[in-house]
């Protein structure tokens, strides 16, 4: 199994940094440890991250301001990519930001606070089901698009997505990775995995854990599939979960979060887990998780 793969054009390795969990409770305001918090980012660093994902509605600014403090001036070969869509209020709430004024203001908020004059990807966070502005989806790739002719970004992305919306972003622009939903014990995008194959496009799950909502890393260790594995590899369900989803797709990018240095270290030695054959079999018959109703 590869440890490295392709954002775009580019070289990356496969395991990365999702950064959302850096913030407060909620994602938003300070953590309980801000020091704790730049201790994982200069790890990661240490450890051979070359990917984190964040945003400046984390927080808001919060978590893109220790990015900013802790790694600033940047490696050269850190890719840091963001997503724009949605804003918070003043409780912490999350809102719809899908206009062209302020997916636009979205990106120039990632570049102030992360203090960079291009970002290596930016994701359109989809948004269905709100009380939002109803903008249609190729007016807001196309904003991305202009900010890419301006040279603000590199590379588009889509998050959140359904698998039509993926085909007409696939038909309007190129795409550089799809986030989504998506682990061993929820594989109801596989068929956007698939378009993702099809196109030789990077996938990037998030909650590759499971979902918090559904049980998350605890659904993990009590699935017997899973446990079988791991005490075969002598590992934990967690990194037996995150090895799966490399062998899966050899695009596939992990961001698994984290605010502990230990965890981290942990989610990165998955690399190190080469499944068999068996393995593979034997997962397959993990339990699976509905989504949670929005």
């Amino acid at each position: 199994m590869s440890k490295t793969s392709f954002l775009g054009d580019k070289p990356i390795n496969r395991i990365g940094f999702g950064a959302m969990q850096l913030a407060g409770p909620g994602v938003f305001g300070p953590p309980r440890d801000p020091e704790g918090a730049r201790a994982v980012l200069r790890r990661a660093i240490e450890l051979g991250v070359d990917h984190i994902d964040t945003s400046q509605y984390y927080g808001p600014d919060v978590v893109n301001d220790l990015i900013r403090e802790t790694l600033h001036p940047y490696p050269d070969e850190l890719k840091l990519v963001t997503k724009v869509g949605a804003r918070r209020d003043d409780q912490g709430g999350w809102l719809p930001a899908l206009s062209p004024r302020e997916l636009r203001q979205g990106v120039e908020d990632n570049l102030r606070s992360l203090r960079v004059e291009r970002m290596d990807l930016v994701n359109l966070r989809v948004i269905t089901d709100t009380g939002g502005p109803d903008v249609p989806l190729p007016e807001q790739l196309e904003t991305l698009q202009d900010l890419r002719r301006e040279g603000k970004l590199d590379l588009i992305g889509i998050s959140n997505v359904t698998l039509e919306g993926a085909r007409r972003a696939l038909e309007q622009t190129q795409i550089g990775e799809i986030q989504n939903s998506y682990s061993v014990i929820d594989r109801s995008d596989e068929p956007i995995l698939d378009l993702c194959r099809e196109h030789e496009i990077a996938f990037v799950p998030f909650f590759p854990l499971g979902s918090a909502f559904t049980g998350g890393p605890a659904k993990l260790a009590q699935d017997p599939a899973i446990s079988q594995v791991a005490a075969k590899h002598d590992v934990k369900p967690s990194q037996v979960a995150l090895a799966w989803l490399l062998a899966h797709y050899e695009r596939i990018l992990l961001i698994p979060g984290t605010t502990s240095v230990e965890h981290l270290e942990e989610n990165l030695a998955a690399a190190e887990v080469e499944l068999d054959d068996e393995d593979v079999a034997t997962l397959e018959g993990a339990q699976q998780v509905g989504r949670p109703h929005a």
